[in-house]
Order: C-alpha cells, then sequence, then structure tokens
C-alpha cells in the first residue's frame, strides 16, 4: 500500500520519539533488513520505536490506515516474519536498554535487545539466565518462543525464568503481566509468541553464572559418528545439572584450537559446557578420551561471554538460511543409526544439525503452567541450512529436509518447536501446542487481539465468540 497523505505520516513522526521510515528515505534499507539474507522484502513504513507509547502510537497509525502489521526485535526469525512487504514494521531497535538489579538478582531487558546486550550486562555482576546460542539474536523472539539454550539444564527455558513483561496490545493499551497482573496473558506469552501484542520489556529472574565455565568440544570423523552419539547419550543422562551435553553433526572449523588437516572436515561433535566446579567436567573429558579417542579434541576454561558468541560467526549476519526441527521421546540406537547417516551428505560446511538433551530443571515447570508448545523431556533436534548464496542454499534446504524427513518416524508427535518453523502452517502450528493449549490460547487472543492483527507469527487465530468460557 502507497501511503499519500503525507499529513499522516507527519502526525506519527511527531506523535513518537522515535523515527519513521518511508522507502525513499535514508536508513530505510538499513531497518528493513533481518538476520536471514533471504529474505526481501519493502514495508510501506517503518516505526523505530523508542518507547512503549511509541509501539502503541505505531499500532494505532498501522489500524487506521489498514496496514498490515509487523514486528521486529531481533530479526532472526528464518522465516522473515519480522518484515512484511507493503505493511507497516514495527522496529524495537530503539528499545534495547538492560538493566540489572544484582541485589534482587532481577535484570529489565528492552524488547529490542539483543542477547549479547543482555549477557554482557548480566556478567558485570557474575549473573545469567538462560539465552540463545548465537549472540546477536533477539531477546524478545527467542523469549516469546520458549528460548532454550546452554544454561538450560541448570535453569530452565528463558520463560521459565520470566517474571513479567511490558506489553501493548493490539488496542494500544501498554500492561504489564505477570503472576498477580493479567495472569492469563502472561501465561500466554511465556511460549505463545507475538500472537498478544509486542512486548517492549522483559523482566528475568537471574542466577550465579561465571564469569569463566568449562568447555570441551570432541570432535569425531565420520565414521565413529554412531559411538560418538551413543556415548554423548551416556555422558547426558548421568550428568549432574551442573554440566550441558549437545551432540551434533558439524564441519570443523578454520579455527585456532583446530589442526590445520582438519579444518572444514566433516564429522560429530559431543560438546560439554562445565557450569560448577570443574571437577565433573574433568571426569567427563577424561571418560570421552578413554572410550572413544577423537580425531581432536578442545578442552579449556572459557568466559561464559564466549561460550554465548560460539556459534556466532557460523551464524553470520545475512547469511541465508533454512531450519526444521522435531522432538524425540529416546534417542535410540536407530534414531541415532539414521542422524549419522543422513548427516554425513551435509553438502555445505556452515550447515549443521544438533541434538539437545531435555531434562534437569527443563522438568521443573508442569507443562500446563506455560505456554510453551515443545517437550520438557526427551531430545530436541535442530537441523540449519545454511548458505551464501541462493543457489547454494538449494541443496542445504534438500539437506534439510531430507534429514527431518528421516527422522520423522522416530518423534514423538508434539510438533515442533515454533522458533523454528520455517513457515508457519497453520497444521503444523496447532500441532507444536496440542489441543488443549491451542484453545487456551486461542481464547487468550481473543480477549487481546481479537482482530488478529499480530498474524505474521506462528500465529493463533482468535476463538470465536461462540466457542468463549
Amino acid at each position: 500500500m502507497t501511503l499519500t497523505i503525507a499529513g499522516e505520516i507527519d502526525a506519527l513522526r511527531a506523535a513518537m520519539i522515535g523515527s519513521v521510515f518511508l522507502p525513499a528515505d535514508e536508513g530505510y534499507d538499513d531497518a528493513r533488513t533481518v538476520w536471514n539474507g533471504d529474505i526481501d522484502r519493502f514495508p510501506a513504513v517503518i516505526a523505530r520505536c523508542e518507547s512503549a507509547a511509541d509501539v502503541a502510537a505505531s499500532i494505532n497509525f498501522a489500524r487506521h490506515n489498514s496496514l498490515e502489521i509487523s514486528v521486529r526485535g531481533g530479526g532472526h526469525n528464518v522465516w522473515g516474519a519480522a518484515v512484511g512487504t507493503g505493511g507497516m514494521m514495527i522496529h524495537l531497535g530503539g528499545l534495547n536498554a538492560v538493566t540489572v538489579d544484582p541485589v534482587a538478582r532481577r535484570v529489565r531487558v528492552g524488547g529490542g535487545a539483543m542477547l549479547g546486550d543482555m549477557d554482557a550486562a548480566t556478567q558485570a555482576h557474575g549473573l545469567a539466565t538462560t539465552a540463545g546460542t548465537v549472540s546477536h539474536t533477539g531477546v524478545g523472539g527467542l523469549t516469546l518462543g520458549g528460548g532454550f539454550g546452554w544454561l538450560g539444564h541448570r535453569h530452565g527455558l528463558a520463560i521459565d525464568n520470566l517474571v513479567s513483561a511490558e506489553v501493548v496490545t493490539a488496542s494500544g493499551q501498554i500492561l504489564r503481566a505477570s503472576q498477580q497482573d493479567h495472569p492469563e496473558l502472561f501465561w500466554a506469552l511465556r511460549g505463545g509468541g507475538g500472537n498478544f501484542g509486542v512486548v517492549t520489556e522483559f523482566e528475568f529472574r537471574l542466577h550465579e553464572v561465571g564469569p569463566l565455565i568449562d568447555f570441551g568440544l570432541f570432535f569425531f570423523d565420520l565414521g565413529h559418528g554412531a559411538e560418538a552419539l551413543r556415548l554423548g547419550r551416556e555422558l547426558a543422562a548421568a550428568a549432574s545439572r551442573d554440566v550441558t551435553v549437545v551432540m551434533g553433526a558439524i564441519t570443523a572449523p578454520p579455527a585456532p584450537f583446530v589442526p590445520e588437516q582438519y579444518h572444514f572436515q566433516p564429522g560429530f561433535a559431543v560438546l560439554v559446557a562445565g557450569f560448577g566446579n570443574g571437577d565433573e567436567h574433568t571426569r567427563i573429558a577424561a571418560r570421552v578420551r578413554e572410550s572413544l579417542p577423537p580425531l581432536f579434541d578442545f578442552v579449556e576454561p572459557m568466559p561464559y561471554l564466549e561460550l554465548q558468541q560460539l556459534l556466532d560467526e557460523a551464524n553470520a549476519w545475512g547469511m541465508r538460511c533454512y531450519e526444521k526441527a522435531l522432538y524425540l521421546d529416546e534417542l535410540t540406537d536407530d534414531a541415532i543409526a539414521t542422524f549419522t547417516q543422513r548427516a554425513s551428505s551435509n553438502c555445505g560446511p556452515l550447515s549443521h544439525a544438533l541434538i539437545i538433551p531435555f531434562d534437569g530443571a527443563y522438568q521443573d515447570v508442569d507443562d500446563h503452567e506455560t505456554a510453551w508448545g515443545g517437550s520438557r523431556s526427551g531430545y530436541g533436534i535442530f537441523i540449519i541450512g545454511l548458505a551464501t548464496t541462493p543457489e547454494l542454499l538449494d541443496a542445504e534446504r534438500s539437506w534439510v529436509r531430507s534429514l527431518w524427513g528421516a527422522l520423522m518416524p522416530y518423534a514423538n508427535g508434539i510438533g515442533a518447536y515454533v522458533n523454528t518453523l520455517a513457515q508457519f502452517e497453520d497444521d503444523r502450528v496447532r500441532a507444536s501446542y496440542g489441543t488443549v493449549k491451542y484453545e487456551r490460547l486461542a481464547q487468550t487472543k481473543a480477549v487481546y487481539d481479537p482482530e488478529n492483527i499480530f498474524h505474521r507469527n506462528a500465529n493463533i487465530k482468535p476463538a470465536s465468540p461462540s466457542a468463549s468460557r
């Protein structure tokens, strides 16, 4: 839609602290760009907000002008939900403040902040909360979908540590949601995605972490992949909450800790992060080396902040991406055999597939307590195809689909982690939440967004009035 009434744009600019961009304006292209380089769309107007009031003004403007709304936090969604052609992008980049209360062990984080912003601010006090695995991911999108990371085994999902959230609803109302205030909205925000409003601030519970942690990467060639994953499965099952074990198919990077002869060699890895006193991590490293000597390993203390940036380069801004995920109740020998066989055909050096055990603190929160649609037990498998050109991405997309399809017979039927959906098909969204949660979310949607103006997401359709409780 082309906006022809300049006065309306002038009125929006006058109502906001932040900036408003039209396609001809300097800064427009930077503002519309998102992480996935495969996304190239052109909003009619971009409102770069710096306050909750800015967001409310932008919502009201979009509704008055019948503009589809998209919301950009960190811009990391693979599908590019943050940007549409011809609509209004509400850009939260100006809402990136992070305020730490080290005594209360709380942090307030703007809806446009990156994980790296939050990690840096909290680590200045030796504190952290569960965040993702790539530091330039947005706090907002990660959290609203659930949010797992290196600290999950110890402290649960990001939503398990969420204390409150400031939300601007479809009507432009600014609310604070918590267990005490608007509890049903607070429940829905913890896993229900961006369906219920624009979250302009998150408040998280913090925990003592770092500043140094113990890290180990054990790399195995393709021929020993199944043995490596069976060993990783055993280590994960026996580990205390002070240790996180992740397994996967990766390509050895050209990093200083990798012997040069193994640069860009495909293989399988067991990664171990230790957050305790170091003794358990040392025992695990010795066990791996004795049981199945790796092709190479890297075992060193490292800053927690460095752990949080470990995958940044492989997921660099502008990379083209396609992703799928699924859950397994058990990582059986047959599932491992299928995984290693199909993953070995990885086409490109950047693509990878990770296996993350969901146990420990993930299971401290009852399933009904949050809207999280994923599994709090078993294993999550995340298959990420990355490439630098559209032509190369075609091959990676085929690899992702092939591996995902081969593993589906072992899946538990829950669907997928909504943050990994490459397309937001209605049946996949419903399967990801299950009937009971989806219906409850639909009821909440009908209260806070009855017209479904926030629909560029893993969309929950508002319940019809006849379905109201």
